[in-house]
């Protein structure tokens, strides 16, 4: 049963008013616009991202297409310049090119393993853009891929490719580490590179980590033009521009791990999300302490409650509990009236002491304070009420002495 005793004079507390729906309504606002207030900011740079990072189109770095992003005014450029530019849809015609001509490979994920194997054997040198981790491995196994980062860089190193062209505008780049003897080119803050070049075997393989230099739409942006024909023409040699066609089913394409397949957008989304959730928590988190008392629907009179339970003590006959109730609260009321600490009410070592004290102020002997402070239970009710009746008597006495 929950009670609540009534302030002094008796006079009853009124319930608190019920909430109207417009509080309830504004206090569940407070409480879910953090949440709402992160899934917009959430929403939003998923929109930057998806417009900052476009679909690759199937004729992306493509030497014959005029697009955007196709590779035709790079392979225009290499003509004039008198190099030999051919375009091949499969290795095959990489494996009848002059031993010293350079291999231009894009779309890395659409070799084969036999693809890669018979690249890595041939004695040509190698010009990779954005490849794949498998071709990697298999082509410039000193080289690792590291994490993508955006925006214009300058050389830093030695290689004149690099150091003639200046500033480049990579826009959003793949970014490399390399182990051993290698050139490492445009570094990005961590310290890997975007442009490295290593010696594989007897061939030279330079990695390059962004295409936007090479395509038709960003080949004027600063020395994007200038990298993009010194590291296509620095060997004077004639020029195999590979754009492998999808293989046919059943022979090991699609070598891609899942971080090559995931766009950069989505793996930020992901990590954002994933702050999200944990700033989301901790911030609910925030919410666990101490309980909160809350205001009782219902208000009972204090002299209601004492009342009820007695009658409670009555329908089950317990009047142990209820003569050990009337005693405890008497020496608790007694025991700041002798004088004594308010702890020894409810010590058994110091009920001689209590005892003792209380006949001193009364007019009855040890043996009769005794007995009704800590007595047997009484046998009936009209023996409860006679010891409420003398309990009452001993408290008046000791408070008028």
């Amino acid at each position: 049963m929950v009670t609540q005793t009534s302030p002094p004079g008796g006079a009853q507390t009124a319930p608190a008013a019920e909430p109207s729906a417009r509080q309830v309504a504004e206090r569940r606002w407070r409480s879910a616009r953090g949440v709402v207030a992160v899934l917009l900011v959430m929403v939003v740079v998923a929109v930057i991202l998806a417009a900052l990072r476009p679909a690759t189109s199937p004729l992306a770095l493509d030497p014959t297409s005029p697009k955007q992003d196709g590779g035709r005014a790079l392979a225009e450029l290499l003509r004039q310049r008198g190099t030999e530019v051919t375009v091949a849809r499969n290795t095959e015609a990489v494996f009848t090119a002059d031993p010293g001509s350079l291999v231009l490979v894009t779309r890395t994920e659409r070799l084969t393993d036999r693809d890669l194997s018979r690249l890595s054997a041939w004695q040509v040198d190698l010009l990779l853009v954005r490849p794949t981790s498998f071709a990697l491995a298999e082509l410039a196994p000193q080289v690792r891929r590291r994490e993508p980062v955006y925006g214009n860089a300058d050389p830093g190193c030695s290689l004149e490719a690099a150091t003639r062209a200046g500033t480049v505008a990579f826009r959003q780049s793949d970014t490399y580490e390399a182990t051993g003897s290698a050139t490492r080119c445009y570094q990005s803050d961590s310290g890997d590179s975007r442009v490295v070049q290593v010696q594989n075997g007897s061939n030279t393989v330079t990695v390059l980590g962004s295409a936007e230099p090479l395509t038709n739409g960003r080949l004027t942006e600063e020395g994007n033009a200038a990298l993009a024909l010194n590291l296509a023409a620095g060997t004077g040699a004639s020029i195999v521009w590979l754009v492998p066609d999808l293989p046919e089913s059943g022979s090991g394409a699609g070598q891609q791990s899942l971080g090559d397949l995931l766009p950069f957008g989505v793996k930020l989304f992901f990590l954002e999300l994933l702050v999200a959730v944990i700033l989301v928590a901790l911030w609910r988190a925030r919410r666990l302490g101490p309980v909160v008392a809350e205001a009782l629907p219902v208000v009972v009179r204090s002299a209601e409650t004492v009342e009820g339970r007695a009658r409670l003590y009555r329908a089950g006959h317990a009047r142990d509990r209820a003569s050990d109730a009337l005693r405890s609260g008497a020496r608790e009321r007694l025991v700041p009236l002798l004088g004594l600490p308010r702890g020894r009410a409810q010590d058994p070592t110091a009920a001689q002491e209590i005892v003792t004290a209380v006949a001193r102020r009364t007019a009855y002997d040890e043996t009769y304070v005794g007995a009704a402070l800590y007595g047997p239970e009484p046998v009936d009710d009209a023996g409860l009420i006679a010891l409420s009746d003398v309990l009452d008597d001993l408290e008046r006495q000791v408070r008028e002495s």
